[in-house]
């Protein structure tokens, strides 16, 4: 950008002024011929044929990296003419820099472009029409916007029309087409009028038309309504739109035309007084004491039935007893523990004689497989005593 901008300080600058209405569309097409005196020839002789260089365009307003938010530019290649186009919205004053680059040479002109922008007055009846078999490109010559303008006027039924806008199917959220014949971008197209649609748009709004678009059904020209002369200027009947700033005007109202020739005009009585009471009984009074007999319910609910209070009182004196008990056991245990001086019983010694009563000396060993309790042979009797 910085090697762009030097360059065209050593180009010629031209200023070109347009003074432009709001809500009307604004076309400007940037002819690579204009751009030629400001390099060197761009035409070479090469083999008795003549040849043009290539040359891009790079526009932007004054003082800011871009265009205004209203104005767009295109070019599809670098052998074509640019376009600066679009439908500004409020009034005021607009420069916008042009530089033209000569991709032989690298050459940069620079040229001016005032756009005064003024008020008017919008269309009040303005229709959207979608053209699938056109490109943007092809419809921004003058020569082809008055093409389409002839066909719709022919739909309208009225000359006063004109174009407010034109924009890209791509710019409105469309598919990029493949790149084969026979397959384009679509474009929309924007007119108005001081003057109401004609039958044949007003069948846009009729239900069975809704109907057929909804169910994906291809609507055909409606009878009468075949307008275009080029077939590439066809629009798509489901994708008009009709937009209205002012109410629709009343069909007329058929009479003889002939006042009638009767007395005094006669107004009518006004209507009998009405009594709001029973109105206001039912809507307010009622609901109203339907919501305090509720509270009252709910209060009796909450604080006079609540049995799980009554029920707790009545089981703490079991709790009170069980804690009473578990304290006497307490007592009874520590009175049977100051009396363990008594003397064990024997069959409480290690070892001892059943016999005789004898025990024996305590054993050193703490082996478990030490029976507790031992019998001594007796040789008079053939068994053990019991």
């Amino acid at each position: 950008d910085s090697g762009l901008c030097a360059a065209s300080l050593l180009g010629a600058s031209a200023e070109i002024k347009f003074t432009i209405p709001v809500g009307r569309l604004f076309t400007y097409e940037l002819l690579r011929e204009t751009f030629q005196s400001d390099f060197e020839p761009l035409y070479k002789l090469y083999a008795g044929r003549l040849y043009d260089d290539p040359m891009t365009f790079k526009c932007n307003q004054q003082n800011f990296p871009d265009l205004p938010e209203w104005l767009r530019f295109t070019q599809r290649h670098p052998y074509d003419n640019g376009f600066l186009y679009g439908t500004p919205t409020s009034p005021g004053k607009s420069t916008i820099e042009i530089y033209a680059t000569n991709k032989r040479n690298y050459e940069t002109a620079r040229h001016i472009l005032m756009i005064q922008v003024v008020a008017e007055k919008t269309l009040p009846y303005q229709a959207e029409f979608f053209i699938e078999l056109r490109e943007i490109e092809m419809v921004l010559p003058s020569s082809v916007q008055g093409e389409i303008k002839q066909d719709l006027q022919k739909l309208w039924y009225s000359e006063a029309l004109e174009i407010v806008n034109i924009s890209n199917a791509l710019d409105r959220g469309g598919r990029v087409p493949l790149p084969l014949a026979g397959h384009f971008e679509g474009v929309y197209v924007k007119v108005g009028s001081e003057q109401y649609f004609s039958p044949c748009l007003q069948m846009v709004l009729t239900p069975e038309h809704q109907r057929l678009c909804a169910s994906e059904t291809k609507v055909k020209v409606p009878g009468g309504c075949s307008f275009c002369s080029i077939p590439s200027n066809c629009i798509t009947w489901c994708k008009t739109e009709l937009v209205s700033s002012r109410p629709t005007p009343p069909p007329p109202t058929v009479g003889s035309g002939i006042l009638e020739d009767g007395g005094d005009f006669d107004p009518l009585e006004s209507p009998p007084s009405r009594d709001l009471l029973p109105d206001y009984i039912v809507t307010v009074i009622v609901p109203l004491i339907v919501a305090v007999v509720l509270c009252l319910l709910l209060a009796y609910i909450m604080f006079f039935r609540r049995e799980g209070v009554y029920a707790f009182i009545s089981n703490l004196y079991i709790f009170l007893y069980h804690h009473h008990t578990i304290l006497g056991n307490t007592d009874e245990l520590r009175q049977m523990s100051g009396s363990r001086g008594v003397a064990p019983p024997l069959s409480t010694l290690p070892m001892f004689n059943s016999r005789t009563g004898d025990g024996g000396p305590p054993l050193q060993s703490d082996s478990p497989s030490i029976p507790l309790i031992m019998a001594q042979h007796d040789p008079y009797s053939d068994t053990l005593p019991r």
